[in-house]
C-alpha cells in the first residue's frame, strides 16, 4: 500500500500519460497528468495476484460459473453500501460507458431526450448523441461553491419527450455526495415525468470521512420498477482497463429486455475483469480502499491549499471522488487565457471543463490520485503561474 511511488507510466499505452503532449501539448518530459480518471498506483496486492495465477496456470479461456464473482459484488454492497443485491439482478458490461449506452438503447428510442444534470460526465452525452437521442441539459445550481438540485427549473424544462435520467452519484466531476433528500428529489421527478433512471455509481466507494453515499436502490422502493444501477470495481481499485461493470436491476420487466440487447449484440464478460474483480471485492481489498481515501484526503487538501492562494480561484468541496473541480470564473480571465496558464505555463495537463456540458466553462478538472510528490509539485507550480494575482 504504497501510494508515494513513483511509477513510470511512459511508453505502457497509458492514454493519461502517453497523449498528453499529443492531444493537450503539455510536454512529456516534465508535465504532469491530471486529467484522465485514472490512478497512478497498483491496485492492492490480490488483485494482481489474481492475474499472477492467471499467468501461471497459462490458458486464458471463457470464464464459466459466475458464482463466486457474484457472491463477491453481493458481499462487497452489503459489507460496504448496506445494498442487498439479488445475484440474478447482475450483469456485467464492457464497463460503464458500455454499460450506459445498453441502457440507453435498451430502454429508450431514437429522437427521444435522456436528462443529463450538467456539468456531468462527458462520456454520457457522447453516448447518448451517437445513439441518436437528445441530451436534455438540466443544470444543477450553484449555492455557496457546491452544487444543488433545482427541481423546480427542471420541470419547467421538460418537453414530454424524455425517457430516462441518468444520475451521476457520487458527482463528477462536483464531487457532491447527495442527500437522501436530493436523492428522493430525483425519485419524484422521475415518477412525474415517468423516466427510467439510471444511477451511475461508480465512485460510490471513494467517499471521504463526513459523507456518506446512499445507493440510489435503498432511498424509495416505490422506483425500482424504474431503476437501474451501474458499480464497478474499476474506479475503485484502479482498474480501468480491465474494462468490467456492473448493471443492476431489480425489477424482472427491466431486467428480459435489458437481457435481450445484450444477447442480440453477443456481449459476453472479459474473464481478466471478473478475476480481478472478484479478487478486488474482498476483506484485503477493503482495508486498501480505506489507506487509498486516507491518502486522497492528504492529496485535496494540498491542492485546495494551494488554490485557496490564488485570488479568483475555487476549489468545489470535494466529499467524494478523486477529482478536484477548480473554477478561474473570478480572476477575469478568458477560458483560454487560465487554461494556458494551467497547460503551457504550469505544464499540467487537466479536463477542460467545457466538455462537461453547461456549467462547466470557467472550471478545470485536476485528477490528484498520484503520489503527493506530484499533487506538492502541482501546487507549487500552479502557485507560479498565478503569482501576478496574489
Amino acid at each position: 500500500m504504497n501510494f508515494d511511488e513513483i511509477i513510470d507510466r511512459f511508453g505502457t499505452h497509458s492514454v493519461k500519460w502517453d497523449m498528453m503532449e499529443q492531444l493537450y501539448g503539455v510536454p512529456a518530459d516534465d508535465g504532469i497528468a491530471m486529467w484522465v480518471a485514472d490512478m497512478d498506483f497498483r491496485p492492492p496486492q490480490c488483485v494482481s495476484d489474481a492475474i499472477g495465477k492467471m499467468q501461471s496456470q497459462g490458458v486464458y479461456g471463457y470464464y464459466g460459473d459466475e458464482s463466486a464473482y457474484r457472491a463477491a459484488i453481493c458481499w462487497w454492497m452489503k459489507t460496504r453500501h448496506n445494498w442487498e443485491v439479488d445475484p440474478a439482478s447482475i450483469f456485467t458490461t464492457h464497463g460503464l460507458v458500455n454499460g450506459t449506452g445498453l441502457c440507453v438503447d435498451s430502454f429508450t428510442k431514437p429522437g427521444e431526450g435522456v436528462v443529463l444534470t450538467t456539468p456531468v460526465y462527458h462520456a454520457f452525452a457522447r453516448v447518448i448523441e451517437a445513439a441518436g437521442r437528445e441530451v436534455i441539459e438540466c443544470p444543477l445550481a450553484l449555492t455557496n461553491g457546491r452544487y444543488e438540485m433545482d427541481f423546480d427549473a427542471w420541470d419547467a424544462q421538460m418537453k414530454g419527450h424524455e425517457t430516462m435520467f441518468i444520475l451521476c452519484s457520487p458527482h463528477n466531476p462536483g464531487g457532491r455526495v447527495w442527500t437522501r433528500e436530493e436523492l428522493q428529489g430525483v425519485a419524484d421527478f422521475c415518477k412525474r415525468h415517468d423516466l427510467i433512471l439510471v444511477s451511475d455509481e461508480i465512485h460510490h466507494d471513494l467517499v471521504y470521512a463526513g459523507n456518506t453515499h446512499i445507493p440510489m436502490t435503498n432511498v424509495d422502493p416505490s422506483i425500482l420498477d424504474r431503476l437501474v444501477m451501474m458499480t464497478a470495481t474499476t474506479k475503485t481499485f484502479n482498474i480501468a482497463g480491465s474494462h468490467s461493470g456492473n448493471v443492476i436491476i431489480p425489477d424482472p420487466a427491466l431486467r428480459s429486455k435489458f437481457a435481450a440487447r445484450m444477447a442480440a449484440l453477443g456481449i459476453s464478460p472479459n474473464s481478466f475483469g471478473l478475476f480481478m474483480a472478484e479478487a478486488a471485492y474482498s476483506p484485503e481489498g477493503a482495508a486498501w480502499v480505506d489507506g487509498l481515501i486516507s491518502y486522497l484526503d492528504t492529496n485535496r487538501k494540498i491542492l485546495d491549499a494551494a488554490i485557496a492562494e490564488i485570488p479568483g480561484v475555487a476549489s468545489m468541496p470535494l466529499e467524494a471522488t478523486y477529482l478536484s473541480w477548480v473554477d478561474f470564473g473570478d480572476t477575469g480571465m478568458e477560458r483560454a487565457e487560465f487554461t494556458r496558464r494551467v497547460e503551457k505555463d504550469a505544464r499540467i495537463c487537466v479536463n477542460h471543463g467545457t466538455t462537461f456540458g453547461k456549467g462547466g466553462e470557467s472550471y478545470l478538472r485536476f485528477n490528484i490520485a498520484t503520489p503527493r510528490a506530484r499533487v506538492e509539485e502541482a501546487a507549487q507550480r500552479l502557485r507560479a503561474a498565478f503569482a501576478d494575482l496574489q
